[in-house]
């Protein structure tokens, strides 16, 4: 499985950005798809996930400013981020699950930079 990003970069505080992530290669078994983000010095954390009951698992720190969505049939989702603060500064990583294999995989991070 390959995962290919995009969107990210630079913009103001409470502005909006977009990131999308679609998944090639073995993707009959991927269950679940979405973002975590790193800073420096820590642990790469969660930042919104689908799952198997529909509604995304958020974050508490972006829970309704971010919202995610997948479109099953291409293997995608995106990131539409709103209201960006300073502290969504990261590193962002896009993360596929296959149940069958019970693996994950990361696609190369994009840098999302909150600046006035």
């Amino acid at each position: 499985v390959q995962l290919q990003a995009s969107g990210g970069g630079l913009v103001r505080p409470r502005g909006s950005l977009r990131l999308s992530c679609t998944a090639s290669g073995s993707t009959f078994s991927i269950s679940q798809m979405g973002w975590y983000r790193q800073t420096p010095g820590h642990q790469r954390e969660l930042v919104a996930v689908t799952t198997s009951g529909g509604h995304p698992n958020y974050a508490d720190s972006v829970n309704g400013r971010f919202i995610l969505s997948s479109d099953n049939d291409d293997n995608t989702v995106h990131l539409i981020m709103n209201g960006l603060k300073f502290e969504d500064t990261a590193v962002y990583y896009c993360i596929a699950h296959d149940f069958r294999l019970g693996a994950d995989y990361w696609g190369r991070g994009t840098q999302v930079t909150v600046s006035s």
